[in-house]
This record gives C-alpha cells, sequence and structure tokens, in this order.
C-alpha cells in the first residue's frame, strides 16, 4: 500500500494539526463511556463476569447435547465419576467469587479519577515534535497508530507476562508447600476432568489472591485506561475458561495463539500431571526456565503443541498400562 493511500485512511485536518508549527489547543472534557450510562471501570468489571458464563454455557450446552465429542478431551463417563464435586457446589462457588470480585472492583471504583478526553491530539502534537526517541523520517500516521493502537497492545502484551508470572509463582508456590495446597489450592483440583463453569472454582481466599489480584496488580502496575482494563479482564476470563473446557476445538482461536491450552492444563489436572505444568493462562515459559513442563507426552518432549490425537492415544496407553498392573 503507498503512502498516499495509508494517509488517506486518516482524517488529513487530524494529521494536519499534528505536523502544524504550533501545539493544539487542549480543552478536557469527560470521556464519553464505550456504553452510555455505564462507566467504562463499571463495564470492566461486568463484562468479564457475563463472558464467563456466556462462554461457559456455550461449552455447557455442547456438553450436554454431545455436539462434538470428537473434540472432547475426555469421555462424559470420566467427568462425571472422577469429580469429587457437584455441578451445583461449583455454579455456588464461582459466584461467590464474583460476588468477591465485584466489591473489591467497585470499593476500588471510588478511588479512580473521571477519565477525560481532550488531550490526546496535543500528546501526538508533542511525539511529532519533542520527542527524542522518535525520528523525522517517522510518518505522522504510523505514530497516530502507535498512539491508539500500538502503544495499547504492547501494554496488554506486558499484561500478560505479569499475569503468567503472577500467577505462576502462587500456583507453584501451593503445590510446593503441602499446608497451602491442602487448605486453598486442593478445592480447584477436585475437578480431575475440568469443564468451562469449573474454571474459577477456587477456594474464596486463593481465588482472590491468584485471580483477582493478578490482573488487578498488571493493571496497576502498568497503568491501563478503563478501556485496556475492559479487553484485559474479559480476555483473560475467556482464556481461563477456554483452558478448563475440555475440548480441542479445531476453531479455537486461543489454541491458534497460545502455547498454554485446555491440552496443557488437563494434564496439570490429571493425578499423574499435578505436579507439572503449573503455567497459566497464556505462555508456558516459566515451566520451561524451571524444569516443570510434564515431558511424558512425546509432542511435549519433542517441545511441540500436543494434539488431541496424541493426547487421546497417551492417555489410552496409561489407563491399558495400569488395567496390566492390576490383572
Amino acid at each position: 500500500m503507498k503512502q498516499n493511500e495509508i494517509i488517506s485512511m486518516f482524517n488529513r485536518t487530524i494529521l494536519e494539526q499534528i505536523e502544524a508549527a504550533s501545539a493544539p489547543l487542549v480543552h478536557l472534557t469527560e470521556a464519553e463511556p464505550l456504553v452510555q450510562g455505564v462507566p467504562d471501570a463499571v463495564l470492566a468489571l461486568a463484562l468479564p463476569i457475563v463472558a464467563y458464563w456466556g462462554y461457559s454455557l456455550v461449552y455447557h450446552v455442547i456438553d450436554q447435547y454431545e455436539l462434538f465429542e470428537q473434540y472432547r478431551i475426555h469421555p462424559t463417563e470420566e467427568q462425571l465419576s472422577l469429580n469429587r464435586v457437584t455441578f451445583h457446589v461449583v455454579l455456588r462457588d464461582v459466584l461467590f467469587q464474583h460476588i468477591i470480585q465485584t466489591i473489591t472492583g467497585l470499593s476500588l471504583f471510588h478511588f479512580e479519577p473521571m477519565p477525560m478526553s481532550g488531550f490526546e491530539q496535543f500528546e501526538l502534537w508533542d511525539l511529532r515534535h519533542n520527542s527524542i526517541f522518535i525520528p523525522q523520517w517517522i510518518p505522522t500516521w504510523l505514530i497516530y497508530t502507535w498512539y491508539w493502537y500500538g502503544y495499547s497492545l504492547l501494554k496488554i502484551t506486558l499484561a500478560f507476562l505479569i499475569i503468567d508470572t503472577w500467577q505462576f509463582w502462587l500456583h507453584r508456590t501451593m503445590h510446593k508447600y503441602p499446608w497451602l495446597y491442602r487448605n486453598f489450592h486442593s478445592r480447584h483440583h477436585k475437578l480431575y476432568v475440568p469443564y468451562a463453569f469449573g474454571a474459577l472454582f477456587n477456594n474464596p481466599i486463593e481465588g482472590f489472591f491468584l485471580d483477582t489480584l493478578g490482573t488487578g496488580v498488571a493493571s496497576l502496575v502498568l497503568g491501563l485506561s478503563p478501556r485496556e482494563c475492559i479487553f484485559l479482564y474479559t480476555f483473560s476470563t475467556l482464556k481461563t475458561v477456554d483452558d478448563h473446557c475440555g475440548y480441542v476445538l479445531p476453531w479455537d482461536i486461543f489454541h491458534w495463539i497460545f502455547p498454554n491450552n485446555s491440552i496443557y492444563h488437563d494434564i496439570h489436572h490429571q493425578r499423574w500431571g499435578i505436579k507439572y505444568n503449573f503455567s497459566q493462562p497464556f505462555f508456558t515459559f516459566w515451566d520451561r526456565l524451571l524444569g516443570d513442563q510434564f515431558g511424558g507426552v512425546e509432542s511435549i518432549a519433542r517441545g511441540k503443541h500436543v494434539t488431541l490425537p496424541h493426547y487421546r492415544q497417551f492417555l489410552k496407553e496409561r489407563k491399558n498400562k495400569k488395567a496390566d498392573k492390576s490383572s
């Protein structure tokens, strides 16, 4: 695409204001919310909860009507026989965690400054004329794109890394210290066969520190805007549900993007894999660095993604070996 065609995609008046010799005036006004009548900070609390229950319901319908059994990791009978907690208790505990999460968020919301707008054009002008990190040959449209989209993408990516680091070390610690595991994390592992609604089935204290505080710390450290928080919280919630869904759907975009997926986390939920695969919810680099990645599946040992056929074959072979030993 030629430069003139790229520039035509933008408002020429805006680009001319950024390139002007004199700085544009700043007229601060209250920022318009994404949804009329709902503050962005409140939407950042509500949308992840809606996403959790909505996305989990989709997988629940798939479960109940056996729509994609060819992509299911464990058969239904294993879910019913191996799990040590009822479906209703799972729903109750998840609802309680969402209540705690909402109360925490609303409490912090009262201390948040009012989102303002009207300064953006001045900041763009300042970047164009005064930044020591942006050479003059960089086109103005690229600065504009970075300001509105690129910087947010960078912060969200860093937030993923912070969340992964926070959750890995807390998760790993709860497995390494028996008292912590017994009193807190063992509740989540009552689900030997994970399913979507059980993604946030935790001891409420663990849930607060692992999930609520983890994403909160990432947003505070990086100074995310309310709209960036909306994306981060909702995307992280969807990813966590997806990791526990119990399926490997070929069109699942999370499986395309991230090495940490439903198979990777399913290994951790099995008795033989519980001491491995602590990383969650996006990447696996901490497991690799500390030697905590499960190597029993040949694909993992070769540093590759585990496909559903390979994992099913691995589970079948383990089951047959166990049967041979007991006979």
